[in-house]
């Protein structure tokens, strides 16, 4: 949450969130394979990025339409509505992305401004806890600031500061909690080390007019630099539970748990969120603050990320003795038996990201700890993945363990194994059907 020049007001701070708008975009959009979603969703991208939000958001608003259930395109919506204004909007519609698995810093902080920006502090603070640790310091210190707890992103931002993060975005994020929080001596001394000393005054006369605790929608709004508008809500037919999930369908059917289609026996075919490891992913500098260049003006620099594991994880691999063997042996409903059906679990940017996230699988899926992994190749938009999936599945057992894998909260897909995924470039030749043990 950083700090820009505003060339149309003259201003020097600004929040990154802003930038995270346009990059948010289309980094994870690329789930459907179908036209109609690539094109809205890319075309929704580049309004974003020209500042066209009514614009963006009717082409979000399609995408969302012919992809209900891809998380990314839940968020491109969000941010839609965000850059025009429609803070209620966005916060229903993030909240549903972040439902559906985009758990990315940006996503958060944009869901907990929009939340704020609605009145509903208290829960904007709750979702700030929840994810506190994936959140750069700067970052949450601005944002639980705007939740209300303007003594807390003081304590939070200062001892960023004398831990040594000592940038233009932590100074000048220190500089409005103070500011909110009335102590407009210490707020002049900190907004002093990054604005020409003429301005000085001007900044915090424009910070005074917005510091009433009503002020809560023109806060959010001036820091995103947008304009607040007339929100009638995100239109009722792309509510999310409107689209009941996989899970939810194949409970309808007893006989039949998984829906059939013309070229799939299983209804989804999409790039799956990569896994999130037990220790969540750090993806802090997504909108990073540059240093005040010469002159003193601030400004961003923000680049498209693609979500990944991190590299040699963390995260325990559980024991794959006695307990874990028992374990499976329980549920025998989840184990890998002998058929024709596979489970992709994750699509990755690269092969070893798709090698580290399988370990993650077997240590946050037991039933896993027995099963035979492949790693193939797509191109899917124009960009490479590695999608990791079980193999050797019985159609009863992949769907079952796709409904216990989505009850964790994470992305699951079965299919035939017989079948070519769109965009499929085949095994990876190094992990052609390599087992797991």
């Amino acid at each position: 949450m950083g700090i820009q020049t505003n060339a149309r007001t003259n201003r020097l701070v600004q929040f990154a969130v802003t930038t995270a708008l346009a990059t948010t975009a289309l980094s994870g959009c690329t789930g459907k394979v179908a036209p109609p979603h690539a094109y809205s969703a890319e075309k929704a991208g580049a309004a974003l990025a020209k500042g066209k939000a009514s614009k963006a958001v009717d082409h979000a608003e399609a995408a969302v339409l012919a992809a209900p259930r891809d998380a990314y395109t839940r968020t491109l919506l969000g941010n839609a509505y965000l850059q025009e204004g429609r803070f209620q909007s966005a916060a229903t519609t993030l909240a549903e992305a972040v439902e559906l698995g985009d758990t990315a810093s940006r996503t958060v902080i944009s869901f907990a401004l929009a939340q704020a920006a609605s009145g509903k502090q208290a829960e904007a603070i709750e979702t700030l806890r929840r994810f506190e640790n994936a959140i750069n310091r700067a970052d949450f210190g601005l944002a639980i600031a705007l939740a209300g707890r303007p003594e807390e992103g003081v304590h939070v931002l200062g001892n960023a500061l004398r831990s040594g993060q000592n940038t233009a975005k932590v100074r000048q994020n220190l500089a409005y909690s103070y500011a909110m929080l009335g102590n407009w001596k210490a707020a002049r001394l900190m907004v002093a080390e990054d604005v020409p000393a003429d301005q000085v005054g001007r900044r915090l006369s424009e910070w005074a007019a917005m510091i009433a605790p009503e002020q809560f929608s023109l806060r959010v709004a001036s820091l995103l630099g947008v304009q607040i508008a007339a929100d009638p809500g995100q239109p009722a037919h792309l509510a999310l539970v409107n689209h009941p999930s996989v899970e939810m369908m194949a409970a309808e059917t007893q006989e039949e748990p998984v829906a059939e289609q013309p070229n799939s026996d299983f209804a989804l075919a999409k790039e799956l969120p990569p896994v999130k490891s037990t220790t969540q992913i750090d993806d802090r500098d997504e909108a990073a603050l540059t240093e005040a260049p010469e002159g003193g003006a601030i400004r961003f620099v923000s680049r498209e990320v693609a979500q990944t594991v991190p590299q040699r994880t963390n995260a325990r691999v559980e024991s794959r003795q006695s307990p874990v063997k028992a374990a499976v042996a329980a549920r025998p409903e989840t184990s890998p038996t002998t058929g024709g059906y596979s489970i992709q679990l994750g699509s990755f940017s690269s092969q070893a990201e798709a090698q580290d996230a399988w370990k993650i699988f077997q240590a946050r899926y037991p039933d896993l700890v027995n099963a035979e992994r492949i790693i193939t190749k797509a191109r899917v938009n124009g960009k490479i993945y590695y999608r990791v999936a079980a193999t050797g599945y019985a159609r009863a057992s992949a769907a079952a363990m796709c409904r216990q894998v989505e009850r964790k909260g994470g992305g699951c897909m079965a299919y035939a194994s017989n079948r070519t995924l769109p965009g499929s470039l085949g095994p990876v030749k190094e992990d052609v059907r390599v087992a797991a043990r």
